[in-house]
């Protein structure tokens, strides 16, 4: 398996644990995500969910190999398909939801951050989008929310592929605290654990108002970015880059 499940007072931890690969997601992980998250979102006994990777990394983001075994196209692109699944049970969750970070976050593995309630960080966490260097666009709404902390960042982050590090995603307000290593998933599962004393319907109310002015734009730059991502997955710039990265080389735009 691997995501790991584990309900413990009254939080549901959800581990990507798949460190040979760097914790890259598959289809397979992206619908068993989506399923603990709209279960524990039914589940009144669940009164947090914290998320977190195993070996010292949160996410390497998509298993390239995976994912270019069946790529969303234009006529696939709706909730049926694994990753929007997650996307949308993830932005949907009434319950907080609190990240625990540790090394590299990348790709889908930095921009679900944008959804979370709580994100703390280790030291060594780095937020990094590299769409623009695979030939592909900005996802899950990251060209919405992510220029909301400022514009050159968002700029640098999105279009050159620069990395956030984690004093910065704090400085920015995407963060609320960095933290050693190994304190990053107690201090994120305390934080969740707060929300057994808290009456959960006014939780579940007052997230909704933080979230209420952008839930409809949110869902449509989704569904906008992805109409683009699907377009530029078929461009040859794209395929450059795809197999640039099998090759374990630098792709090679200097044609295009």
């Amino acid at each position: 398996m691997t995501i790991h499940k584990h309900i413990d007072r009254q939080v549901l931890t959800l581990t990507i644990a798949r460190p040979e690969r760097k914790n890259a997601l598959t289809a397979a992980m992206y619908t068993t995500l989506a399923e603990a998250l709209m279960e524990a979102n039914d589940d009144s006994l669940v009164r947090a969910v914290v998320i977190t990777g195993a070996g010292g990394v949160f996410t390497a983001g998509n298993d390239l190999e995976d994912f270019m075994r069946r790529p969303p196209t234009q006529q696939s692109i709706d909730v049926t398909e694994p990753p929007f699944n997650f996307m949308y049970a993830l932005a949907g969750c009434e319950k907080p939801v609190i990240a625990a970070v540790v090394g590299a976050a990348v790709g889908i593995g930095a921009t679900l951050l944008l959804h979370c309630d709580f994100v703390y960080l280790s030291a060594d966490a780095r937020l990094s989008m590299p769409f623009v260097g695979l030939g592909l666009v900005p996802e899950y709404a990251s060209s919405l929310l992510l220029p909301r902390v400022g514009r050159a960042k968002a700029a640098a982050m999105l279009l050159l592929g620069d990395p956030m590090s984690a004093e910065e995603a704090v400085q920015c307000g995407i963060a609320n605290a960095v933290l050693p290593a190994d304190e990053v998933l107690p201090a994120a599962q305390r934080v969740a654990a707060r929300f057994n004393a808290l009456a959960p319907g006014a939780v579940r109310e007052s997230k909704k108002l933080l979230r209420r002015a952008d839930s409809q734009l949110i869902a449509e730059t989704i569904q906008a970015e992805a109409v683009v991502f699907a377009e530029r997955l078929q461009s040859p710039e794209a395929r450059e880059a795809m197999q640039a990265f099998f090759d374990k080389r630098k792709p090679d735009f200097s044609r295009f």
